[in-house]
């Protein structure tokens, strides 16, 4: 396996391929001339027999099964949580990787959970399935890493402004709808959420617990955890949805075990790769979510002392379909190539 080229062309499939994270995996793929050899389009059995766009050219998506994953190298899942616990096994019964959109293995301790410029040793002890993270918390971990190698990050308050597509084609056509409805005079009707989203914010993402933080919320805190290998790292964390199509944004106020200056901290965070720095206040220069749609940088700004404490407050955005979900999943399968994992 070692010996295998890393241009040698790989057989791929993507499961959820008429969804929204999985359309850009396939733009991704063909754009980021990853070395596709056979591509297998898979959905649920309702899209069967749709079609899709791959480099060019109309693939025709066909059932998730078991058996559509024989002589598969790498299987990407942008689908429900339900079909990649039920075929993630599958794919490593085959000699597959299944990398995992989902949240369905993000947390089991035999199963990496990367962000490869963050923790890409972790696939060295891989056994068939490499989690991805939530698409949140990948933009947040990436803006938190450098800071920690330079300081030590000790705890982190963040409040999430998050696009509607974090919630995938329905949150996007839920958003479009009440626009129009808007537009035309009318009340929006919530459907999809469980109040309007157009002109709204809504301090909820995905569903509340009991102790009444939201699933989302705990996801960054766990996640972060795992991925920056700090188990006690202190998160404190609200998830806002906003009418925005893409681009997921959050507000930090970090703290650090040794004292970092704003000056430093954009230093360690425009070294880091995958990582720019847009910060110029005379200029009103700050990143927002119209400048990373498309991008697959995290993006940095608004970086300066708290005004009562030693404590950094910074600014991150990220496009959450592309470096959130597809970007991170190829590089994830980039890596693992380069390290001749596969």
């Amino acid at each position: 396996m070692a010996n295998r080229p890393s241009n040698d062309p790989r057989t791929v499939a993507v499961v959820g391929a008429t969804g929204a994270v999985g359309e850009v995996v396939l733009r991704l793929l063909a754009e980021r001339d990853f070395p596709v050899g056979e591509l297998r389009a898979l959905a649920s059995e309702r899209s069967a027999g749709r079609t899709v766009a791959f480099a060019g050219r109309d693939v025709v998506v066909q059932e998730a099964r078991p058996e559509a994953f024989d002589g598969v190298d790498f299987a990407f899942f942008a689908a429900t949580g339900s079909l990649s616990k039920t075929l993630a096994p599958e794919v490593a019964k085959r000699g597959g990787i299944a990398i995992d959109k989902s949240n369905t293995w993000r947390l089991n301790d035999e199963v990496p959970l990367v962000v490869p410029e963050i923790n890409p040793d972790a696939l060295e002890k891989h056994k068939g399935i490499v989690a991805c993270p939530n698409c949140t918390t990948i933009g947040f971990v990436m803006a938190l890493e450098p800071l920690h190698r330079e300081a030590g990050v000790k705890s982190v308050v963040v409040t999430t402004l998050q696009a509607v597509s974090g919630s995938g084609k329905p949150g996007i056509e839920e958003l479009t709808r009440q626009k129009a409805e808007i537009d035309r005079g009318e009340a929006p009707t919530p459907d999809f959420y469980p109040i309007p989203i157009a002109d709204n914010a809504l301090p909820l993402c995905e569903s509340f617990r009991e102790d009444g933080y939201s699933t989302e919320e705990i996801k960054l805190l766990n996640e972060t955890r795992k991925i920056m290998s700090a188990p006690q790292m202190d998160v404190s964390m609200t998830c806002v949805r906003v009418p925005v199509p893409i681009g997921h944004s959050a507000t930090l106020l970090v703290e650090t075990e040794r004292t970092i200056s704003p000056e430093r901290a954009r230093e360690v965070l425009s070294a880091f790769p995958g990582v720019e720095v847009m910060d110029d206040p005379s200029e009103n220069v700050f990143p927002t979510a119209m400048d990373v749609s498309g991008r697959d940088e995290v993006l940095v700004g608004r970086v300066r002392k708290d005004l009562a404490s030693d404590r950094l407050w910074l600014w991150q955005v990220s496009d959450n379909l592309r470096k959130g979900a597809a970007t991170n999943a190829i590089q994830i399968a980039e890596e693992m190539i380069r390290r001749g994992l596969k």
